[in-house]
Protein backbone atom coordinates (compact mmCIF):
# COMPACT_ATOMS: atom_id res chain seq x y z
CA UNK A 1 0.00 0.00 0.00
CA UNK A 2 1.47 3.79 -0.53
CA UNK A 3 0.41 5.59 2.59
CA UNK A 4 0.76 9.45 2.68
CA UNK A 5 1.25 11.71 5.59
CA UNK A 6 0.96 15.30 4.92
CA UNK A 7 2.14 18.27 6.67
CA UNK A 8 -0.59 19.73 9.13
CA UNK A 9 -1.59 22.94 7.84
CA UNK A 10 -4.41 23.77 10.93
CA UNK A 11 -3.14 26.67 12.64
CA UNK A 12 -0.18 26.59 15.55
CA UNK A 13 -0.85 22.48 14.85
CA UNK A 14 3.02 21.40 14.91
CA UNK A 15 2.06 17.65 15.26
CA UNK A 16 2.83 14.99 12.45
CA UNK A 17 0.49 11.93 11.59
CA UNK A 18 3.67 9.23 11.19
CA UNK A 19 7.18 9.49 13.09
CA UNK A 20 9.74 8.18 11.75
CA UNK A 21 9.75 4.92 13.70
CA UNK A 22 6.24 4.51 12.34
CA UNK A 23 7.52 5.11 8.65
CA UNK A 24 10.65 2.70 9.31
CA UNK A 25 7.92 -0.24 10.19
CA UNK A 26 4.97 -0.07 7.12
CA UNK A 27 8.63 0.32 4.75
CA UNK A 28 9.66 -2.73 6.83
CA UNK A 29 6.54 -4.24 6.11
CA UNK A 30 6.87 -3.57 2.17
CA UNK A 31 4.63 -0.65 1.95
CA UNK A 32 5.46 3.01 0.45
CA UNK A 33 5.97 6.28 2.43
CA UNK A 34 5.20 9.26 1.17
CA UNK A 35 6.05 12.42 3.12
CA UNK A 36 5.67 16.16 3.09
CA UNK A 37 8.46 17.98 2.94
CA UNK A 38 8.86 19.72 6.54
CA UNK A 39 5.97 17.64 7.82
CA UNK A 40 7.92 16.31 11.05
CA UNK A 41 9.92 19.94 11.73
CA UNK A 42 7.36 21.29 14.29
CA UNK A 43 7.85 17.98 16.43
CA UNK A 44 11.60 18.01 15.98
CA UNK A 45 11.97 15.43 13.30
CA UNK A 46 13.93 16.26 10.10
CA UNK A 47 13.85 15.35 6.37
CA UNK A 48 16.56 13.22 7.02
CA UNK A 49 15.16 11.20 9.98
CA UNK A 50 12.37 10.42 6.94
CA UNK A 51 14.56 9.64 4.34
CA UNK A 52 16.94 7.07 6.48
CA UNK A 53 13.43 5.48 7.56
CA UNK A 54 12.72 4.69 4.16
CA UNK A 55 10.45 7.50 3.22
CA UNK A 56 9.87 9.66 -0.38
CA UNK A 57 9.62 13.29 0.02
CA UNK A 58 7.19 15.20 -1.49
CA UNK A 59 7.09 18.79 -2.26
CA UNK A 60 3.03 19.22 -1.75
CA UNK A 61 -0.10 17.75 0.08
CA UNK A 62 -1.68 17.65 -3.49
CA UNK A 63 0.63 15.24 -4.58
CA UNK A 64 0.16 13.21 -1.30
CA UNK A 65 -3.40 13.09 -1.84
CA UNK A 66 -3.16 12.48 -5.21
CA UNK A 67 -0.90 9.10 -5.05
CA UNK A 68 -1.58 8.25 -1.64
CA UNK A 69 -4.01 4.73 -0.91
CA UNK A 70 -3.88 5.46 3.03
CA UNK A 71 -3.38 8.97 4.35
CA UNK A 72 -2.29 9.24 7.95
CA UNK A 73 -3.08 12.67 9.71
CA UNK A 74 -3.54 14.27 13.09
CA UNK A 75 -6.23 17.02 12.98
CA UNK A 76 -9.30 16.67 11.04
CA UNK A 77 -8.94 17.24 6.88
CA UNK A 78 -9.28 21.13 6.55
CA UNK A 79 -11.72 22.39 3.20
CA UNK A 80 -8.82 22.61 0.60
CA UNK A 81 -7.46 18.69 1.92
CA UNK A 82 -11.22 17.36 1.79
CA UNK A 83 -11.40 18.73 -1.50
CA UNK A 84 -8.35 16.46 -2.47
CA UNK A 85 -9.77 13.28 -1.03
CA UNK A 86 -11.70 10.42 -3.62
CA UNK A 87 -13.48 7.60 -2.75
CA UNK A 88 -11.31 4.70 -2.39
CA UNK A 89 -9.28 5.90 -0.67
CA UNK A 90 -8.79 5.89 3.54
CA UNK A 91 -8.15 8.40 6.00
CA UNK A 92 -7.06 7.48 9.13
CA UNK A 93 -6.98 10.50 11.62
CA UNK A 94 -8.95 12.72 14.30
CA UNK A 95 -12.22 13.60 12.99
CA UNK A 96 -14.82 15.08 15.52
CA UNK A 97 -17.33 15.19 13.12
CA UNK A 98 -20.28 15.90 15.37
CA UNK A 99 -20.46 19.54 16.02
CA UNK A 100 -18.76 19.81 12.20
CA UNK A 101 -21.21 19.61 9.35
CA UNK A 102 -19.21 21.09 6.85
CA UNK A 103 -16.72 18.66 7.31
CA UNK A 104 -19.24 16.19 7.51
CA UNK A 105 -20.39 16.86 4.05
CA UNK A 106 -17.49 17.26 2.81
CA UNK A 107 -16.07 13.69 3.89
CA UNK A 108 -19.52 12.05 2.39
CA UNK A 109 -19.14 13.71 -0.89
CA UNK A 110 -15.57 12.93 -1.35
CA UNK A 111 -16.31 8.99 -1.21
CA UNK A 112 -13.55 8.98 1.19
CA UNK A 113 -13.68 5.64 4.05
CA UNK A 114 -12.63 8.15 6.95
CA UNK A 115 -11.55 6.40 10.11
CA UNK A 116 -11.59 8.28 13.04
CA UNK A 117 -8.79 7.90 15.88
CA UNK A 118 -11.38 9.21 18.48
CA UNK A 119 -14.05 6.61 17.99
CA UNK A 120 -12.29 3.23 17.57
CA UNK A 121 -12.46 1.71 20.73
CA UNK A 122 -10.17 -1.29 22.87
CA UNK A 123 -11.44 -4.44 24.92
CA UNK A 124 -11.78 -2.69 28.16
CA UNK A 125 -14.63 -0.11 26.60
CA UNK A 126 -11.71 2.56 26.38
CA UNK A 127 -10.48 4.73 23.66
CA UNK A 128 -6.84 3.76 23.16
CA UNK A 129 -6.42 6.60 20.33
CA UNK A 130 -7.55 9.48 22.01
CA UNK A 131 -6.21 8.38 25.06
CA UNK A 132 -2.33 9.82 24.71
CA UNK A 133 -4.25 12.98 23.87
CA UNK A 134 -6.37 12.88 26.57
CA UNK A 135 -3.27 12.77 28.85
CA UNK A 136 -1.63 15.23 27.55
CA UNK A 137 -4.32 17.57 27.05
CA UNK A 138 -5.48 16.82 30.42
CA UNK A 139 -1.92 17.99 32.08
CA UNK A 140 -1.76 20.90 30.07
CA UNK A 141 -5.50 22.05 31.03
CA UNK A 142 -4.04 22.35 34.62
CA UNK A 143 -0.81 24.62 32.92
CA UNK A 144 -2.64 26.58 30.96
CA UNK A 145 -5.25 27.35 33.41
CA UNK A 146 -3.12 28.47 35.70
CA UNK A 147 -1.06 31.05 33.54
CA UNK A 148 -4.89 32.62 32.17
CA UNK A 149 -4.80 32.47 36.35
CA UNK A 150 -2.51 35.65 36.42
CA UNK A 151 -3.31 39.42 36.63
CA UNK A 152 -1.54 40.02 33.29
CA UNK A 153 -3.62 37.30 31.20
CA UNK A 154 -6.85 38.30 32.63
CA UNK A 155 -7.21 36.22 35.73
CA UNK A 156 -7.89 36.86 39.20
CA UNK A 157 -4.23 36.47 39.98
CA UNK A 158 -4.55 33.24 42.39
CA UNK A 159 -1.44 31.76 43.01
CA UNK A 160 -2.59 27.60 42.43
CA UNK A 161 -0.41 26.37 45.42
CA UNK A 162 -0.59 29.59 47.35
CA UNK A 163 1.47 30.47 50.15
CA UNK A 164 1.79 29.74 53.57
CA UNK A 165 -1.14 31.79 55.03
CA UNK A 166 -2.73 32.29 51.96
CA UNK A 167 -5.34 29.59 50.31
CA UNK A 168 -4.55 27.60 47.39
CA UNK A 169 -6.95 28.41 43.96
CA UNK A 170 -10.22 26.18 44.35
CA UNK A 171 -9.85 23.73 40.89
CA UNK A 172 -13.11 22.45 39.78
CA UNK A 173 -12.85 18.89 37.32
CA UNK A 174 -16.04 18.68 35.90
CA UNK A 175 -15.13 14.74 34.45
CA UNK A 176 -13.18 11.91 36.12
CA UNK A 177 -12.08 10.03 32.95
CA UNK A 178 -8.65 9.97 31.45
CA UNK A 179 -8.46 13.85 30.74
CA UNK A 180 -10.06 15.17 33.83
CA UNK A 181 -7.79 12.83 35.90
CA UNK A 182 -4.60 13.71 34.69
CA UNK A 183 -6.28 17.83 34.68
CA UNK A 184 -6.45 16.74 38.83
CA UNK A 185 -2.86 15.11 39.19
CA UNK A 186 -1.65 18.28 37.57
CA UNK A 187 -3.63 20.84 39.40
CA UNK A 188 -2.93 19.00 42.62
CA UNK A 189 0.78 18.89 42.18
CA UNK A 190 0.75 22.45 41.73
CA UNK A 191 -1.37 22.64 45.53
CA UNK A 192 -4.34 23.22 44.43
CA UNK A 193 -7.67 22.32 46.30
CA UNK A 194 -9.30 20.03 43.52
CA UNK A 195 -12.34 18.72 43.00
CA UNK A 196 -13.40 15.71 40.57
CA UNK A 197 -16.96 15.65 39.82
CA UNK A 198 -18.26 12.81 37.27
CA UNK A 199 -21.38 10.63 38.06
CA UNK A 200 -20.20 7.16 37.84
CA UNK A 201 -19.59 6.13 42.08
CA UNK A 202 -16.82 3.71 40.78
CA UNK A 203 -14.76 6.13 38.71
CA UNK A 204 -15.20 8.25 42.13
CA UNK A 205 -14.01 5.49 44.27
CA UNK A 206 -10.96 4.81 41.74
CA UNK A 207 -10.40 8.29 42.22
CA UNK A 208 -10.50 8.29 45.70
CA UNK A 209 -8.09 5.78 46.26
CA UNK A 210 -5.38 6.72 43.11
CA UNK A 211 -5.26 9.94 44.55
CA UNK A 212 -5.10 8.83 48.40
CA UNK A 213 -7.47 11.78 49.30
CA UNK A 214 -5.23 14.28 47.82
CA UNK A 215 -8.32 15.36 45.58
CA UNK A 216 -11.98 15.98 46.68
CA UNK A 217 -14.62 14.06 44.70
CA UNK A 218 -18.47 14.96 44.39
CA UNK A 219 -21.29 13.04 42.39
CA UNK A 220 -21.99 15.08 39.82
CA UNK A 221 -25.75 16.91 39.80
CA UNK A 222 -27.07 21.12 38.47
CA UNK A 223 -26.92 21.37 42.37
CA UNK A 224 -23.54 20.48 43.18
CA UNK A 225 -21.97 22.09 39.84
CA UNK A 226 -24.03 25.22 41.33
CA UNK A 227 -22.41 24.98 44.48
CA UNK A 228 -18.90 24.43 43.59
CA UNK A 229 -19.07 27.32 40.62
CA UNK A 230 -19.55 30.14 43.46
CA UNK A 231 -16.01 29.32 44.87
CA UNK A 232 -14.09 28.33 41.71
CA UNK A 233 -10.39 29.69 40.63
CA UNK A 234 -10.57 27.53 37.58
CA UNK A 235 -13.10 24.83 36.16
CA UNK A 236 -11.80 22.36 33.86
CA UNK A 237 -14.43 20.79 31.22
CA UNK A 238 -13.34 17.23 30.78
CA UNK A 239 -16.67 15.38 29.69
CA UNK A 240 -16.64 13.23 26.66
CA UNK A 241 -19.47 11.13 25.10
CA UNK A 242 -17.74 9.21 22.37
CA UNK A 243 -17.75 10.68 18.82
CA UNK A 244 -20.85 12.62 19.86
CA UNK A 245 -21.04 16.48 20.65
CA UNK A 246 -19.97 17.71 24.34
CA UNK A 247 -23.11 18.43 26.67
CA UNK A 248 -23.65 21.95 27.84
CA UNK A 249 -22.50 21.74 31.09
CA UNK A 250 -22.46 25.63 32.36
CA UNK A 251 -24.51 27.92 31.08
CA UNK A 252 -23.77 31.62 30.29
CA UNK A 253 -26.39 32.47 33.48
CA UNK A 254 -23.71 29.99 35.75
CA UNK A 255 -21.14 32.78 34.80
CA UNK A 256 -23.13 35.66 36.99
CA UNK A 257 -22.25 33.63 40.33
CA UNK A 258 -19.03 33.31 39.36
CA UNK A 259 -16.11 35.16 40.81
CA UNK A 260 -14.38 37.67 38.11
CA UNK A 261 -11.50 36.49 36.60
CA UNK A 262 -12.18 33.09 36.89
CA UNK A 263 -10.62 30.36 34.19
CA UNK A 264 -12.74 27.74 32.57
CA UNK A 265 -10.80 25.81 30.39
CA UNK A 266 -13.10 23.76 28.20
CA UNK A 267 -10.90 20.22 26.54
CA UNK A 268 -14.01 19.27 25.19
CA UNK A 269 -13.68 22.35 22.62
CA UNK A 270 -13.44 19.49 19.74
CA UNK A 271 -16.50 18.06 20.19
CA UNK A 272 -18.24 21.45 20.78
CA UNK A 273 -17.40 22.63 23.91
CA UNK A 274 -18.91 21.60 27.42
CA UNK A 275 -19.50 25.31 28.15
CA UNK A 276 -22.50 27.12 26.32
CA UNK A 277 -20.15 30.31 26.17
CA UNK A 278 -16.77 28.09 24.16
CA UNK A 279 -15.93 28.66 20.77
CA UNK A 280 -12.66 27.35 19.66
CA UNK A 281 -9.61 29.18 19.72
CA UNK A 282 -5.90 29.03 18.63
CA UNK A 283 -2.52 28.70 20.10
CA UNK A 284 -1.42 32.40 19.36
CA UNK A 285 -4.80 33.34 20.60
CA UNK A 286 -5.95 31.37 23.44
CA UNK A 287 -7.99 33.02 25.91
CA UNK A 288 -10.75 35.43 25.37
CA UNK A 289 -13.23 36.76 27.92
CA UNK A 290 -17.05 36.66 28.35
CA UNK A 291 -19.13 38.51 31.59
CA UNK A 292 -16.06 37.98 33.30
CA UNK A 293 -14.93 35.24 32.93
CA UNK A 294 -11.73 34.05 30.77
CA UNK A 295 -12.31 30.98 28.68
CA UNK A 296 -9.17 29.22 27.56
CA UNK A 297 -10.88 27.15 24.56
CA UNK A 298 -7.84 26.22 21.78
CA UNK A 299 -9.17 23.01 19.96
CA UNK A 300 -5.81 21.40 19.72
CA UNK A 301 -4.01 21.79 22.91
CA UNK A 302 -1.54 19.03 22.46
CA UNK A 303 -0.44 21.02 19.50
CA UNK A 304 1.61 23.26 22.20
CA UNK A 305 4.05 20.10 23.10
CA UNK A 306 4.20 18.51 19.59
CA UNK A 307 7.96 16.23 20.06
CA UNK A 308 5.77 14.58 23.04
CA UNK A 309 2.19 14.01 21.67
CA UNK A 310 3.57 13.16 18.09
CA UNK A 311 5.45 10.28 19.77
CA UNK A 312 2.43 9.35 22.21
CA UNK A 313 0.20 9.52 19.21
CA UNK A 314 2.17 7.38 17.16
CA UNK A 315 3.20 5.24 19.74
CA UNK A 316 -0.77 4.04 19.71
CA UNK A 317 -1.64 4.73 16.11
CA UNK A 318 1.03 2.34 14.76
CA UNK A 319 -0.19 -0.91 14.89
CA UNK A 320 -4.08 -0.21 13.64
CA UNK A 321 -1.75 1.86 10.77
CA UNK A 322 -0.20 -1.06 10.05
CA UNK A 323 -3.18 -3.25 9.88
CA UNK A 324 -5.13 -1.35 7.48
CA UNK A 325 -1.85 -1.36 5.50
CA UNK A 326 -0.98 -5.01 5.79
CA UNK A 327 -4.89 -6.35 5.14
CA UNK A 328 -6.59 -3.47 3.63
CA UNK A 329 -9.15 -1.33 5.73
CA UNK A 330 -11.97 -4.46 5.32
CA UNK A 331 -9.94 -7.44 6.51
CA UNK A 332 -8.77 -4.90 9.29
CA UNK A 333 -11.78 -4.25 10.55
CA UNK A 334 -13.91 -7.34 9.93
CA UNK A 335 -10.60 -8.79 11.80
CA UNK A 336 -10.86 -6.32 14.54
CA UNK A 337 -14.66 -4.78 15.65
CA UNK A 338 -12.89 -2.28 17.88
CA UNK A 339 -11.38 -1.04 14.75
CA UNK A 340 -14.76 -0.83 13.09
CA UNK A 341 -16.14 1.20 15.77
CA UNK A 342 -13.60 3.89 14.13
CA UNK A 343 -14.85 3.90 10.53
CA UNK A 344 -17.32 7.44 10.14
CA UNK A 345 -17.40 7.74 6.78
CA UNK A 346 -17.51 5.32 3.04
CA UNK A 347 -18.62 5.99 -0.23
CA UNK A 348 -20.65 8.58 0.47
CA UNK A 349 -22.40 7.15 4.10
CA UNK A 350 -21.85 7.92 7.16
CA UNK A 351 -21.33 4.98 8.94
CA UNK A 352 -21.53 6.57 13.02
CA UNK A 353 -24.72 7.02 15.21
CA UNK A 354 -23.85 9.25 17.44
CA UNK A 355 -22.67 11.59 14.52
CA UNK A 356 -25.91 11.14 12.56
CA UNK A 357 -27.85 12.19 15.41
CA UNK A 358 -26.27 14.85 16.18
CA UNK A 359 -26.88 16.38 12.81
CA UNK A 360 -29.81 14.52 11.48
CA UNK A 361 -28.24 12.18 8.91
CA UNK A 362 -29.06 8.78 8.32
CA UNK A 363 -26.79 5.61 9.22
CA UNK A 364 -25.46 3.52 7.40
CA UNK A 365 -24.26 0.27 9.64
CA UNK A 366 -20.65 -0.23 9.70
CA UNK A 367 -21.23 -3.79 9.40
CA UNK A 368 -23.40 -3.37 6.21
CA UNK A 369 -20.17 -1.18 5.05
CA UNK A 370 -18.06 -3.82 5.35
CA UNK A 371 -20.18 -5.66 2.82
CA UNK A 372 -20.97 -2.50 0.32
Amino acid sequence: MRIGCPKEIKPQEYRVGLTPNAVREAVDHGHEVLIQTDAGAGAGFTDADYTAAGATLVATPAEILAKADMVVKVKEPQPAERAMLREGQVLFTYLHLAPDADQTRDLLNSGVTAIAYETVTDAQGGLPLLAPMSEVAGRLAAQMGAWALQKANGGRGTLMGGVPGVGPAEVVVIGGGVVGTHAARIAAGMGAHVTVLDRSLPRLRYLDEVFGGRIGTRYSSGGTLAELLESADMVVGAVLIPGAAAPKLVRRDDLARMKPGTVLVDVAIDQGGCFETSRPTTHDNPIYEVDGIIHYCVANMPGAVPRTSTIALGNATMPYMLALADKGWRQACEDDPHLLEGLNTHAGHLTYYAVGKAQGIDVLSPHLALKS
